[in-house]
């Protein structure tokens, strides 16, 4: 455990970003298995354009990595597009 204070304040705040960012991965993981499970090209879509957008942000906030985004978001239009 830190003895500096500015040390303990900053355990404190990465916890709290941890945690943000863990509840942000895990509704991120939910709208891609949303997509995935989509029956028809509609729901799917629909599902899509939640889960782009979720991409677009975990991206901005620095919690995954550009690539991995650019490969998720063409993995799912191109399952997306297949559905009959």
């Amino acid at each position: 455990m830190a003895n500096i204070k500015s040390d303990k304040k900053t355990i404190k705040t990465s916890r709290k970003h941890n945690l943000q960012n863990t509840s942000f991965k895990s509704s991120l993981k939910t709208a891609i298995k949303a997509v995935e499970k989509a029956e028809n090209k509609e729901e799917g879509n629909k599902a899509l354009v939640v889960a782009f957008t979720k991409l677009d942000k975990a991206c901005a906030k620095g919690i995954v990595h550009k690539n991995y985004v650019a490969n998720q978001k063409s993995r799912l239009a191109k399952h997306v597009n297949a559905l009959a």
